[in-house]
């Protein structure tokens, strides 16, 4: 018995005390889902749920009394081994070992479907992350929203959303002028110039510029007037660039829907439409020789300029734009992820989200990502050979891999400040989470090849009642949290807890294979080659790849391979 079939049963029991007249409740007072959980205590039984406390009130009952009735029908349900009631009306309910052994078979069925459901069904969502400047390498807090961002697109879908993955190119700016002139100051062998930037990687890209012009017939750019030079290395480097950030990205195993670029805003005329959609709305003014958008009413602090006097359009002017712009592609939510020095920015986005009539929070969601430290020998890591003085994705990659990488930014709430030890996450010890839950992964692997060898397979049967040891019953209850995991990351666009889960799960699954029985004597998953194959074995066996498919399920949701054999 699956934990929905379970939440059916006692929404079934509440539907016949309501038909019976027990429970004076008008059918649709019914919640449309019985919220059941696993009880912190294992003694407490294997789901809880404290639906009596909940409806007890509106029918004007005794919790208590309505948990009895409610567990007297319970206890006539196939599958349901007992019912107890628990303080002021909480359900504690067992199940039976075949009806809780059944999920193993389920989950093998399901395959790589399980875990998918549909919280988040009927939402186009518009999921922009990473969006970094292209004057220079992903840095490492980039590299965190690379594998949150698609983490949690991954768990969008899994959930039923339509997720678009988006990518905001910011080629439209003062940036831009200063990655050119450090380009010309490095192929001219200046320093970089005071406000520019610095790096291996600036002498690499203008040293690309110049032999693809020659390439290509043309003067060689260093050589041009001062303005004609710059712009041929901003027309050719930031391509380069962003040419550099997409291979990065998707060496990382990130791919996006839709790369935006910020002057399309500015030469479509989108700024100027969104402005007047604001201005028909009533929240545009005019003063001191400019034009206002009146975000305070709308709870921002002030309000802000959206063209200056001079008649050059604010930065918030693009913001404005593309927040409409991506409404009107269809997205029901926008959800942006920005990084720690971006919390100001919050107020005047929901501010600009009320002023076009959508919901701060709903149509509109920004996420704040906080610092990533990395330690190597017990020091901070605090700049790259490459990137100057910053760390680049390149080098957390060179370091750990791309699994470990992906695995361990993407374990921890985005709220959180984070340390990774390089160290820890090259090494093969338990104590590195991503070879933890992939060592578990390819143990279930080893366990499928010991048992072609011995003869042991699906076809030889299963029995769920034969799941009755109490690390087959801990396990089993691990395995039916999974749909409730995926579906409570993707509303609460968290996908940290995915991987918490399947830390979880591999420790279980670790306790179960090395479980021991009455007598102290460890079980088997499998016989000794020379002993008869038996109904348990391929029962266990059964067991086993329901495990194997949950913990490569999870993985896929991170991004992160599930090896075979490590």
């Amino acid at each position: 018995m699956t934990p929905v079939e379970l939440s059916a049963a006692v929404a079934a029991a509440l539907a016949a005390a309501v038909a019976d007249g027990s429970l004076a409740l008008d059918p649709a007072d019914l919640p449309e889902t019985v919220h059941v959980e696993r009880p912190r205590q294992r003694e407490h039984g294997d789901w809880a749920t404290n639906i009596a406390l909940q409806l007890a009130k509106k029918a004007g009952t005794n919790p208590r009394a309505l948990a009895e009735d409610l567990a007297n029908r319970l206890r006539t349900t196939a599958g349901i081994k007992q019912v107890e009631i628990a303080g002021p009306g909480f359900l504690n309910i067992t199940l039976d070992a075949a009806a809780a052994g059944e999920l193993a078979r389920s989950i093998v069925t399901a395959g790589a479907r399980y875990g998918h459901n549909d919280a988040e069904a009927g939402k186009h969502i518009n999921l922009e992350f990473v969006s970094a400047n292209p004057t220079g390498p992903i840095h490492i807090g980039g590299a965190r929203w690379a594998a949150v961002g698609d983490s949690l697109a991954r768990v969008l879908q899994a959930s039923g959303a339509k997720v678009t993955r988006e990518y905001y190119f910011n080629d439209h700016g003062s940036q831009i002028d200063k990655f050119a002139r450090s380009l010309l100051a490095a192929a001219l062998g200046e320093p970089a110039p005071a406000d520019g930037y610095g790096g291996a990687y600036i002498t690499e890209i203008a040293d690309q510029v110049t032999a693809l012009a020659i390439e290509a017939g043309e003067p060689v750019p260093a050589t041009l007037p001062k303005e004609e030079a710059q712009e041929a290395f901003r027309a050719r480097g930031v391509d380069l660039m962003f040419g550099e950030i997409k291979n990065t990205l998707r060496e990382f195993g990130v791919e996006f829907d839709v790369y935006f670029h910020e002057d399309s805003l500015h030469e479509s005329g989108a700024v100027g439409r969104a402005i007047e959609r604001l201005r028909a709305a009533g929240h545009i003014f005019e003063a001191e020789g400019a034009t206002w958008i009146r975000t305070t009413d709308f709870g921002d602090d002030k309000d802000r300029v959206v063209i200056k006097s001079d008649g050059d359009t604010a930065y918030i002017a693009g913001d404005v734009a593309y927040y409409l712009d991506k409404r009107e592609r269809g997205a029901d939510e926008v959800i942006i992820m920005l990084g720690a020095d971006h919390h100001g920015y919050v107020g005047r986005m929901m501010a600009l989200c009320a002023a076009f009539g959508d919901t701060p929070g709903k149509n509109l969601q920004i996420l704040i990502g906080q610092m990533v430290n990395l330690v190597k020998n017990k020091q901070p890591v605090r700049m790259s050979k490459r990137a100057g003085t910053v760390i680049a994705v390149d080098d957390l990659v060179d370091a750990v891999g791309v699994d470990a990488a992906r695995y361990s930014l993407a374990r921890f709430a985005v709220d959180s400040t984070i340390d990774l030890d390089l160290d820890l996450l090259a090494s093969q010890k338990n104590e590195n989470p991503v070879f933890y839950v992939q060592y578990a992964h390819s143990r279930t692997c080893a366990v499928d090849r010991n048992a072609a060898e011995r003869g042991v397979t699906h076809e030889g049967g299963f029995d769920p009642a034969l799941l009755d040891h109490e690390a087959e019953a801990v396990l089993l209850g691990r395995l039916a949290e999974f749909p409730r995991i995926v579906a409570e990351a993707a509303s609460l666009r968290e996908p940290h807890r995915v991987a918490r889960y399947l830390e979880a799960l591999a420790g279980d699954y670790h306790s179960w294979y090395q479980a021991k029985d009455a007598n102290g004597a460890q079980r088997r998953v499998l016989p000794y080659p020379d002993e008869p194959v038996a109904m348990e074995h391929s029962t266990r066996l059964w067991l086993n790849d329901a495990v194997r498919q949950v913990l490569a399920n999870g993985l896929d949701l991170l991004g992160v391979s599930a090896p075979e054999r490590m």
